[in-house]
């Protein structure tokens, strides 16, 4: 079993230490765990509120508001439940000894990229080629 890293509460890694370090490792292993516990509550929140709102409306006006918002809502929680997923596949990486490099070209991935987007898994140049043709070859 590995020993628990240490980190400071105001711990941020840095392009002069080693990369993916156990320290940075733990970094972000915390960092989508907390974004994935985050989102997990909102997730309960919404369910909880909706059961709360079920009540017949008698207004079409404001039934059909409150249909948008509900709408709206559960398009949120779909492309949040989507990131859970995403996130879950970047701790896998993590546990896997991948996390933090590109999956096309095997280089790191820039420490700015995945702190701003820890779930990423390609480097922006290859991120920006992928865009590209994807582009390309919509336009067909």
């Amino acid at each position: 079993m590995k020993a628990e890293v240490f980190l400071d509460e105001d711990y941020r890694p840095a392009e002069d230490e080693p990369f993916m370090n156990d320290r940075q490792i733990e970094y972000f292993r915390r960092k989508l765990i907390n974004w994935k516990n985050d989102i997990l509550d909102n997730s309960s929140d919404t369910v909880a509120g909706m059961k709360d709102q079920t009540r017949n409306i008698p207004d079409v006006a404001d039934r059909a508001s409150e249909e948008t918002d509900r709408a709206l809502e559960l398009r949120t929680r779909d492309r949040e439940r989507k990131l859970v997923a995403k996130i879950d596949a970047a701790l896998r990486r993590i546990d896997e000894g991948e996390y933090g490099y590109c999956s096309i070209t095997g280089e790191p991935i820039s420490l700015k990229r995945l702190d701003a987007r820890p779930i990423a898994t390609m480097s922006l140049e290859a991120q920006e080629r992928h865009e590209r043709r994807e582009k390309v070859h919509r336009d067909d």
